[in-house]
């Protein structure tokens, strides 16, 4: 009686004193987190499938991260922002020598949205020009210049957005009208379209286009070979800049150390955050020395409280150090494999879900209503979703307009082989549970 009335005290003064942000609370109170598992009121284990919010690459409490941040919270947590500290410098010279050539100089600052939100204040300022161009599924952030780049969400009721948004088709495989005579998605024509539109609107003031390399708020989106390739070269002749936002795929997550590698490119600005600081609060601006050069006579300003905080920058630079020591690549490859592997025989078993798709331990599943006209199955999703969670697992579902209820599983890349079993057995269990408790498709 006592653990009931706890728990209705907990959510008396939840609903009393805290606000809402626009994101229903979950259900479950967790009180402990370590590795791979997350521990409600009552002890009972949940495997989490999402690190947290898509940021704790290493697990949960990390006993090396925990070390570092016991250290230099008792010794350099934080200073004036122009006071340069030995984390700080170590941090931007390991990036510096991970990132490929030019992109060099970085600065650190908490959260995505002001990572991308600085990224968009330099590239307007080098070019001159201020029209930004993102995906019509992006999610950069919420915060004035970042939520003026979001598509996905959040765009509504808000008042105007910055000048000069334009949006640019999602290369979303799985619904896109544009196809081939055989049925294949025609990402080319697309393309083609995308870019007219964008040429009848703009005004001529084409600064850059921000990207995630797997569209994740928008419902892992990983775009074909090919066409990250052709979309910088389109990009660069029109003299813009190529922003990429690799907050969830970047430091390992999805078998190279950053999402862009496999396709042979090199973004102007490379925005960091989530992985980088496995939970904690840090996010990196990379970039050229030239673009840096521009910024800077153009009279670039970034400063905020917490801009290259010494105890974050340790953070970041152990997480490094331990994403290379123990080649955390291939075991987000490995690993990644067996989960797909298990999730397109979930696939074959359940006609509900109609695409299984991402890269490396960044993978999405999507739920459809009906076999036939794969309508969207976003409360189906929620279903499955919350009986997965009342069996032991936490699995993160989006819902958007247009498309279904999208899964995305984002396990540590510390999970076991028997972890990702255990996670995939429960997933099964809740199709199962679901599909006998609701009508099946006809």
């Amino acid at each position: 009686m006592g653990s009931v009335d706890t728990t209705s005290a907990f959510w008396a003064k939840t609903n009393k004193y805290l606000m809402s942000t626009g994101v229903p609370f979950s259900p479950v109170i967790i009180t402990k987190a370590q590795g791979t598992r997350l521990y409600d009121a009552s002890g009972r284990s949940i495997l989490d499938f999402t690190s947290g919010q898509m940021s704790s690459l290493l697990g949960h409490s990390h006993p090396e991260i925990v070390e570092t941040v016991q250290q230099y919270v008792s010794q350099l947590d934080h200073l004036l922002s122009n006071m340069i500290t030995h984390p700080v410098v170590d941090l931007a010279e390991r990036l510096a020598k991970i990132v490929p050539a030019p992109l060099e100089k970085s600065f650190f600052l908490n959260t995505g949205s002001e990572s991308t939100e600085a990224a968009i204040k330099m590239a307007k300022l080098y070019t001159g020009n201020f029209e930004i161009v993102a995906f019509a599924a992006s999610y950069h952030g919420l915060t004035q210049g970042a939520g003026s780049a979001t598509y996905s969400a959040g765009r509504k009721r808000g008042g105007p957005v910055i000048p000069g948004q334009l949006a640019f088709p999602a290369p979303y495989a799985y619904r896109s009208p544009f196809r081939k005579a055989d049925g294949s998605y025609d990402w080319e024509t697309e393309m083609d379209f995308g870019w007219s539109m964008i040429d009848r609107q703009s005004v001529g003031s084409l600064a850059a286009f921000i990207m995630e390399p797997i569209l994740s708020t928008g419902g892992i989106l990983d775009p074909p070979e090919g066409y990250m390739k052709r979309m910088f070269a389109e990009c660069k002749n029109r003299g813009m800049l190529v922003i990429m936002d690799e907050a969830q795929t970047g430091v390992g997550r999805t078998g190279q150390m950053f999402a862009f590698e496999r396709d042979g490119v090199v973004p102007d600005i490379l925005a960091l955050s989530k992985t980088l600081g496995c939970g904690l609060p840090l996010a990196s601006v990379t970039t050229t020395v030239e673009i840096e050069r521009g910024c800077t006579e153009a009279g670039f300003l970034w400063l905020t409280t917490h801009l290259n905080d010494p105890l974050t920058a340790a953070v970041g630079n152990k997480v490094l150090e331990i994403v290379e020591r123990e080649n955390v690549c291939n075991r987000a490859t490995e690993r990644g494999a067996q989960l797909r592997e298990g999730l397109i025989k979930l696939q074959e078993k359940y006609w509900c879900i109609g695409d299984v798709r991402g890269r490396g331990l960044l993978q999405g599943i999507e739920i459809i209503s009906d076999a036939q006209t794969r309508a969207p199955g976003s409360e189906l999703g929620q279903a499955v979703s919350d009986r997965a969670m009342a069996c032991g697992l936490s699995c993160n579902i989006v819902n958007l307009p247009g498309m279904g209820g999208v899964f995305r599983l984002a396990p540590p890349v510390t999970v076991t082989a028997d972890e990702i079993e255990e996670g995939l057995r429960i997933l099964d269990e809740a199709f199962n549970y679901v599909l006998k408790t609701q009508t099946k498709c006809t």
